[in-house]
């Protein structure tokens, strides 16, 4: 199973209900201690057993397949509960230990179960890259989704990007549009840290003016813009999800989109290039009139320091700052 599959779970239980199989989606609403997965995690599980997703990174998938079964059966939802302690954890189950709970829902047809319309509606959002919320009261099965802007509760976790259950008994699934990376310059390392950034949910392009260096060839199935940086970055529009990475350490093609990087939402900048580079890049950005402020955005020399040498370990301490920053 692809990554980008693992990330159609509402996708594929709406198609595995409209094609007949049936569909119940599982879905992770509450963690306690070391469980695995965080709350929003999702399973989608078709009437012929078929699995994508996760909700315990494997160690309940069995239990909560049988009750998304039973589920399909008598029509009705069920909120499940698997914890143990940390020395019974793995033969019990949870390798891990702590606790979760699971809600699991039939899509369709039952009074209780998760309505077809309600289930398409979330989908057309996401594909849409609207941000939503599926929020759920297990006392009485009500659901909704609700949309920024009309709820405060929604708001803060759609803003933390972070699912949960809520003090007054609301499930609140957060459903943000996917997380994005913008590479300026394809150099050797933008091809592993296009790779990892996928891997950790990220939907990236390349930009790169330079045809011999911006190829198919060199990065397969890639989305790659020509433009210059700066104009590059503009018809993409960076907002708070986005992640933006400068590469070349030339001053032509990074300058233009760093400017651009520093007064967008984008909630990272980091730029390659050594502290003596960096220093004269600081003296431009000062030069054309921006503040202290702004300019302290910048990551650089970009990434953590873990002793990196080649180009894939640069490019996971690229991706492990970027997430740095983003979670904390």
């Amino acid at each position: 199973m692809t990554q980008a599959a693992h990330d159609q779970i509402p996708e594929a239980a709406l198609a595995w209900h409209r094609q007949g199989k049936g569909a119940a989606l599982a879905t992770v609403v509450e963690t306690w201690g070391s469980a695995p997965r965080q709350a929003g995690s999702q399973l989608a599980v078709s009437g012929a057993g078929e699995m994508v997703g996760s909700v315990s990174g494997g160690c309940v998938e069995g239990a909560v397949v049988t009750e998304a079964l039973e589920a399909l059966e008598d029509r009705k939802p069920r909120l499940l509960t698997f914890g143990v302690s940390d020395e019974t954890a793995f033969a019990a189950g949870l390798a891990c230990g702590g606790t979760i709970r699971v809600l699991v829902e039939p899509v369709g047809e039952g009074a209780e179960a998760l309505p077809e319309s309600l289930l398409a509606d979330l989908v057309a959002a996401r594909a849409a890259s609207r941000p939503v919320a599926l929020v759920t009261r297990p006392e009485g099965w009500s659901r909704a989704l609700v949309a920024p802007g009309q709820d405060a509760a929604v708001d803060a976790r759609l803003k933390s990007d972070r699912s949960g259950m809520e003090e007054d008994g609301r499930f609140i699934a957060v459903h943000n549009p996917p997380l994005r990376l913008i590479v300026v310059g394809a150099v050797h390392i933008a091809q592993p840290l296009l790779s990892i950034a996928r891997a950790c949910g990220y939907v990236p392009t390349l930009i790169d003016p330079r045809a011999a260096f911006g190829s198919q060839t060199r990065f397969p199935g890639e989305t790659i813009l020509d433009d210059w940086p700066d104009e590059a970055l503009a018809r993409l529009a960076p907002d708070g999800r986005t992640a933006i990475v400068t590469l070349t350490h030339d001053p032509k093609l990074d300058d233009p989109a760093i400017r651009f990087a520093l007064r967008s939402p984008a909630f990272y900048l980091g730029c390659l290039g050594s502290r003596k580079t960096h220093a004269k890049r600081l003296d431009r950005l000062a030069a054309a009139g921006f503040s202290p402020d702004e300019i302290a955005r910048i990551h650089a020399p970009v990434g953590l320091d873990i002793g990196a040498r080649t180009p894939a370990e640069i490019a996971v301490s690229i991706m492990a700052q970027i997430t740095q920053t983003l979670r904390t």
